[in-house]
């Protein structure tokens, strides 16, 4: 489903001034393969992230929100793919601590400047001497291969850069990466995900940006429902491009900048749907004329979730009564079925309780054949709008998630 990185797409990351990337071979789960990265900032970046709502939450999202609540400014990540350390209590979290020790000896840091991820198989012990040992042999890269060592089951690296001019003329750059393909759901919902800017945005501001972009983005996306130990979203920004520096929240650099990380950030995201692990087709959920968010968001969720539904787009079967079935039992206080419009794209499917009068069963086929599906729900019962993206099931994803391990 996703597009490769081409060379030619390579060529369109961008570099962000202030930081350095490192990548290296640690052997934590296979040889002769990338699964460390060391992303190096530039003294003044300031930091911000997001992580998993999981009370079952990774010893090194424990560690990166302590870091990241402290008085001290972070000024590198290191992430290892091939073991999540969750699920490992205190001794997980000493080794997360441990490895961060040893990353910042090797850049002139102190441990309290690095900010640990992990992603992986849960509840094994971090080879913390594989890491630490591969910490001599990193070598500098670009995000392009960045986007490839953090991989797990993803099929294809997912990477963007935008650019853009902030009020003063100043323009600033913008480059990210993300990994996930299962395990995905809100809150948060990306997995990992890394975004660098040479833009100067203050503390507070960065802060509230993340949250806000991780709500248009990242946490509009599910593959199958389950929220992960691990998930972590950071924006790192080093204020290399010397624009005068953003500190209000909901100025016009304030949304200029918003709208361009929300962009980048939802581009990530809807790669990790599209490689959704087996996955054969896309699909955007939107709920809509809704009263309240929340009923908007849990009628998106429950047709994203069916796993019948699911199954249905995957074999490109209009059986389309799985999708009222879903919306029934989303859990909306008196909702009246009468009101309701359902669409495949532009198709009307259902209205007035029932199944439209104009509705014709090579119609349905015909959008469920596609690769990219919209089904649209009309609740008409407010103004309130919401959309989440999915993707099918497959038989691949039953064999990928069994033999994970292996």
């Amino acid at each position: 489903m996703a597009v490769n990185l081409s060379v030619k797409e390579e060529s369109q990351l961008y570099a962000i001034d202030g930081i350095s990337l490192f990548v290296g071979q640690a052997g934590i789960k296979k040889p002769d393969h990338h699964d460390l990265t060391v992303i190096l900032l530039a003294d003044g970046t300031t930091v911000a992230g997001v992580f998993t709502q999981n009370r079952f939450c990774a010893a090194p999202v424990v560690l990166c929100k302590e870091i990241l609540a402290g008085s001290v400014a972070p000024r590198a990540l290191v992430i290892n793919t091939g073991n999540a350390n969750a699920g490992t209590g205190q001794t997980g979290r000493d080794n997360a601590r441990s490895v961060c020790q040893s990353v910042a000896k090797q850049f002139g840091l102190i441990t309290e400047q690095v900010l640990p991820f992990s992603t992986g198989v849960i509840l094994e012990p971090l080879p913390v001497n594989k890491i630490t040992n591969a910490l001599s042999s990193l070598k500098q890269t670009t995000w392009g291969t960045v986007a490839q060592a953090i991989m797990t089951t993803d099929t294809l690296p997912k990477a963007a850069s935008r650019k853009m001019n902030l009020s003063d003329g100043t323009s600033v750059s913008f480059t990210g990466v993300s990994k996930g393909s299962g395990m995905i759901h809100p809150n948060m919902a990306t997995m990992l995900g890394f975004i660098g800017t040479d833009a100067a945005i203050s503390q507070n501001v960065l802060n509230q940006l993340v949250k806000e972009v991780a709500d248009t983005s990242f946490n509009c996306i599910t593959v199958d429902g389950d929220t992960s130990t691990n998930d972590s979203f950071v924006i790192m920004a080093t204020g290399a491009a010397k624009n005068t520096p953003i500190d209000q929240i909901g100025s016009a650099d304030y949304e200029l900048l918003k709208e361009t990380l929300s962009s980048l950030a939802l581009e990530l995201a809807q790669a990790i749907v599209r490689d959704g692990e087996g996955a054969t087709k896309f699909m955007t959920i939107n709920a809509q004329n809704a009263a309240t968010k929340e009923e908007a968001q849990k009628v998106a969720y429950a047709i994203a979730h069916s796993p019948l539904v699911k199954t249905a787009f995957f074999a490109s079967d209009p059986n389309l009564g799985r999708l009222l079935c879903a919306i029934g039992y989303a859990g909306v206080n008196d909702l009246d079925v009468n009101q309701i419009q359902l669409f495949l794209d532009d198709v009307l499917v259902a209205e007035k309780g029932g199944r439209a009068l104009s509705y014709q069963e090579e119609d349905g086929a015909r959008v469920m054949a596609q690769d990219e599906i919209t089904v649209t729900v009309k609740l008409n019962r407010g103004q309130v709008n919401t959309t989440v993206y999915t993707c099918d099931f497959s038989y691949d994803y039953v064999r990928i998630n069994a033999d994970y391990r292996s």
